[in-house]
């Protein structure tokens, strides 16, 4: 398998408004989770860690010279990976255990997904991947041993608390239905939405160990209640209001059959 140098694992897009995309495009396409980096006048924000696979620190030193506070939208081995990385983290209280102490991962992709309908989440061709990775960090990197690391002391935060870094405030709302402790943040001055795994393009996914399909369905009701300019997803690209809305109609309307 191809090699690929750690300065060279994660790839940078500025979006502007002080927004950057990271994301690890050798990252299987199930588990390449967008990492967001929010620029603030008194520290940064950065929601979800990708798989902790190549360490952000080493390649992307710059990610932590304003104080960065981490939020987890929720504790996924693909958003919580290089959350160890970071000094400041937060997430909800219903994932705080499984980032204190988190259980078994594995880059093997029957083993990861073996609780899911795979089929349905495959590329056209069909093909199951045997591992997550299309490349290795490094050349002693042994994806057998990949494990998740714990985060000491993270702080819970909870629906209606107010992230503050300056010149910006995010709002968490607590959205379960993926997991019972999904986040997302907005921020009302400017419509910008980041959600994890609440909502993106693509198939959602509610058979997940902890998933809820009737508090998925909520959280679908309340997003549709949002004004919303930009959702920055935790995969895929950036939606518009009219995209989410109409992921979100879709997702009611198929519980109602």
């Amino acid at each position: 398998m191809q090699v690929v140098d750690v300065d060279d694992w994660f790839r940078v897009t500025d979006l502007g408004d002080g927004v950057t995309l990271i994301e690890e495009p050798f990252a299987d396409d199930l588990v390449s989770a967008n990492i967001w980096h929010v620029r603030g006048r008194e520290r940064d924000l950065v929601i979800d860690a990708g798989l902790g696979v190549a360490s952000l620190a080493n390649a992307l030193p710059w990610l932590f010279e304003n104080d960065p506070m981490l939020i987890l939208t929720h504790a996924h081995l693909d958003h919580m990976g290089g959350a160890y990385e970071f000094a400041d983290v937060r997430v909800h209280d219903a994932e705080r255990g499984d980032v204190l102490a988190p259980g078994p991962a594995s880059l093997n992709t029957i083993t990861e997904f073996e609780h899911l309908d795979i089929v349905d989440l495959l590329p056209d061709d069909g093909e199951v991947p045997e591992f997550l990775l299309k490349a290795l960090p490094s050349q002693d990197f042994d994806m057998s041993s990949y494990s998740l690391s714990a985060v000491d002391s993270p702080t819970s935060v909870h629906d209606g608390d107010v992230i503050d870094i300056g010149d910006r405030r995010f709002r968490v709302l607590h959205l379960p239905g993926h997991t019972p402790g999904s986040i997302a943040l907005h921020e009302a001055d400017s419509g910008l939405l980041f959600t994890g795994d609440v909502i993106y393009e693509g198939q959602l996914l509610d058979t997940c160990s902890g998933s809820d399909r009737v508090a998925y369905r909520a959280t679908m009701e309340r997003l549709l209640s949002l004004d919303v300019t930009r959702v920055c997803a935790g995969h895929g690209r950036v939606l518009d209001e009219l995209q989410m809305r109409a992921i979100a109609r879709a997702y009611i309307e198929s519980l109602a059959w």
